[in-house]
């Protein structure tokens, strides 16, 4: 068992949640607009949906890697692939970071988490992403596939709820704080793409 495998796990993680997506800057508006509990609705709808696609992954892949290093490998190599164009993605794209100051339209709490629940589930970016991601991060020859699967999906999920935790309480702080730096944006850009391009070798070379 290498457990050490889910400290550069979690680390990824952190920095992932930290790059400007659409998920933390809906969360980051909701709070500012509507107050911090109405973005950990939000957190909390988004990180369920989390828990669908690692199902998917765990029930899924776990199938097909089943003693098949052929096909664990080619799992490999389209997560690197895979990685390296959402790198090149995101270094093609700007690195405004736009809160978008129009007025929000206020939502229950109910409403808020059914949004982000049905925002994360029905993109199929986050499945082809957990596919990248957590196949190459798999720590234990003795623990079933499926299990490593949801232990990293936890942990995934445990990490993304604190940091976007974080961006709900500090809302007010944290959209002061862009406005008033620039170079935030750019600089939270090249971290996404040293992050992506990291997993990438990793993967590439375990």
């Amino acid at each position: 068992m290498n457990l050490e495998l889910l400290l550069p796990f979690c680390a990824a993680t952190a920095a992932l949640a930290l790059s400007p997506g659409p998920d933390n800057i809906f969360v980051l508006i909701q709070s500012i607009t509507n107050g911090k509990s109405y973005g950990f609705a939000t957190i909390a709808g988004l990180m369920t949906g989390c828990l669908v696609h690692t199902s998917l992954l765990a029930f899924g892949v776990s199938v097909l890697i089943k003693d098949n290093p052929i096909v664990f490998n080619g799992i490999k190599v389209f997560g690197a692939l895979y990685l390296l164009y959402l790198a090149w993605q995101v270094l093609k794209s700007d690195d405004t970071i736009d809160l978008n100051n129009s007025p929000v339209e206020k939502k229950s709490l109910l409403t808020l988490f059914k949004q982000g629940f049905v925002m994360n589930v029905l993109n199929p970016k986050v499945t082809i992403f957990f596919l990248a991601f957590f196949p190459g991060f798999l720590f234990s020859d003795e623990l079933s596939t499926v299990l490593q699967f949801y232990i990293l999906g936890f942990l995934f999920v445990l990490v993304s709820s604190f940091i976007f935790g974080g961006i709900a309480l500090l809302a007010a702080v944290i959209a002061d704080f862009l406005k008033q730096n620039t170079r935030t944006g750019f600089i939270l850009k090249w971290l996404q793409i040293i992050v992506f391009v990291g997993i990438a070798i990793y993967l590439l070379i375990a």
